[in-house]
């Protein structure tokens, strides 16, 4: 798992050992933070070193998804990703799972 502020350089060291690679998208504590955008750059980055592997391992998001930025984080490189109050936060779950799909189709 990579926080916000730690940085990806220690993955290079260990990614013949993990099937999944987590970057925070926020900073770990509470529920319903904001994304923050420069996590764009490091799952960019860890995509990069996961390719570069020849590997199959997982890259997950997790924080501040939401159905306007799902598309981004995709094209980022994440292939998995964790949205909490995005959906629960909502009267009808799956009316936002399905338009967070609706944006990956694309």
């Amino acid at each position: 798992m990579f926080n916000p502020a730690t940085p990806l350089d220690v993955l290079e060291w260990v990614i013949d050992k993990v099937d999944l690679v987590l970057i925070m998208s926020v900073n770990p504590g509470f529920g319903g933070q904001s994304f923050i955008p420069a996590a764009l750059k490091k799952v960019e980055r860890a995509r990069q070193l996961i390719d570069a592997s020849g590997r199959d391992i997982r890259l997950e998001v997790d924080g501040g998804i939401k159905v306007d930025n799902i598309r981004a984080v995709a094209d980022a490189g994440a292939d998995t990703f964790v949205a909490g109050s995005a959906i629960f936060g909502q009267r009808d779950y799956k009316a936002v799972i399905d338009a967070m799909r609706a944006r990956l189709a694309r």
